[in-house]
C-alpha cells in the first residue's frame, strides 16, 4: 500500500493542531460530571460569541461540544416526561441558568411567560433552546 506524502504526515499534523485546540477548549470529551460542567461553560461562552451565525468559524466547535454533551446526557441524565415549560425549568435548574441567561434564545419576558404557562414555546424558540441545551427540539413542543 502506498501513501502519498500528505497522508503519511496527516496524523502528526492533526496532533500538532489537536493539542493546542484541546488546551484552549479545556474539554474535548465528556465522561465525568466535571467534564460535563466544563463543556457546558464552554458552550455558553461559544453561544455568546457565535449566536445564530451558523457560518461563524466557531460554529463547528460549538456543534462538536454540543454533540459530546448530548451523548453524555443521553447516557447519564434523564429528562423527565413533562410539559415543555417544566422541561425548560428542569434544564435551567440543572444548568444553573436564570431567565436572563437565555436571552440568546428568547427575551427574558417571553421566557417568563413560558415558565408561567402564559405562552407556548414557538418552534423557533424550541430550536434555539434545543441548541442551547443539547437536546431534541421536540422536548419543548
Amino acid at each position: 500500500m502506498t501513501h502519498t506524502h500528505d497522508t503519511m504526515h496527516a496524523p502528526k499534523a492533526i496532533l500538532r493542531a489537536w493539542m493546542p485546540f484541546k488546551k484552549a477548549v479545556g474539554v474535548t470529551s465528556v465522561r465525568t460530571k466535571a467534564d460535563y460542567r466544563r463543556a457546558l461553560a464552554m458552550i455558553d461562552m461559544l453561544l455568546d460569541e457565535v449566536g445564530d451565525d451558523e457560518s461563524h468559524p466557531l460554529a463547528d466547535v460549538l456543534d462538536f461540544l454540543s454533540d459530546r454533551v448530548r451523548e453524555y446526557e443521553d447516557e447519564n441524565i434523564v429528562i423527565p416526561e413533562a410539559e415543555p415549560r417544566e422541561v425548560l425549568r428542569f434544564l435551567m435548574t440543572r444548568h444553573g441558568l436564570t431567565q436572563s441567561d437565555l436571552a440568546d434564545c428568547a427575551p427574558q419576558g417571553r421566557i417568563s411567560d413560558i415558565l408561567g404557562g402564559r405562552r407556548e414555546i414557538s418552534k423557533e424558540v424550541a430550536k434555539k433552546l434545543a441548541q442551547r441545551f443539547g437536546v431534541r427540539a421536540d422536548v419543548f413542543l
